[in-house]
């Protein structure tokens, strides 16, 4: 589990494909700190597993879905990653709750000043856009970030100067693809809402029965 909270961007050392999955190994700094084989890292949003370690680079696996769902697909080496080690229990949650498993991508539309701040509009499928809601929290790219404004098929945000001088954000333009992770609790809420509106449709109806089974 993450926060969206960026610790440090790293740099893509070599990006191998293979002929199951792709081996990312990718240099960094403060992640590494107490980071052993089999730890979580974020990358750009994704939680991937650490494989191998040096004093300044990890390794991580990505399996063919991973490529299919988000960004990783993109990059190659030399390329800017966000990096975010899993947080440790009893430490802050800055941002919200961020699993590391991206939902689907969307491209930037436009960014626009506001103030000091800067107004990121994405475009995103219907789907993704349905569990977004004004106010709530998004992830792009793995930064924990607060929705301004949502439409059918698009949602805004806004960056404020340190979170842009500290992520790969500052270097995206309009068209540039990000990862989207969306509000893992509205997922949960939305499937559970779906099943008893099944449940109470193949019934016939709601009953007190029914409110029993569902444990009201």
């Amino acid at each position: 589990m993450f926060t969206g909270i960026i610790e440090e961007t790293g740099k893509i050392q070599s990006f191998k494909r293979r002929s199951d999955s792709i081996a990312l190994t990718i240099q960094a700094c403060k992640v590494l700190t107490d980071t052993q084989l089999g730890d979580s890292i974020a990358v750009n949003g994704v939680c991937l597993t650490v494989t191998s370690l040096t004093t300044d680079t990890f390794t991580a696996d990505v399996m063919h879905e991973t490529m299919r769902r988000s960004s990783l697909q993109t990059i190659g080496s030399g390329d800017t990653v966000n990096l975010e080690r899993a947080v440790a229990v009893g430490g802050r949650l800055g941002g919200h709750l961020v699993s590391g498993h991206i939902d689907g991508t969307g491209h930037i539309m436009r960014i626009q000043p506001d103030g000091i701040a800067n107004i990121f509009t994405i475009s995103a499928a219907a789907n993704l856009v349905h569990f977004i809601v004004e106010k709530g929290s998004v992830a792009l790219d793995g930064v924990s970030l607060t929705v301004t404004a949502v439409g059918d098929r698009w949602f805004s945000v806004s960056l404020i100067p340190h979170t842009l001088a500290h992520t790969t954000l500052l270097s995206k333009k309009p068209g540039a693809v990000l990862n989207i992770e969306t509000d893992i609790i509205g997922k949960y809420i939305d499937r559970l809402m779906h099943e008893k509106k099944d449940t109470v449709s193949n019934t016939g109806g709601l009953t007190l029965a029914t409110l029993r089974e569902q444990g009201f």
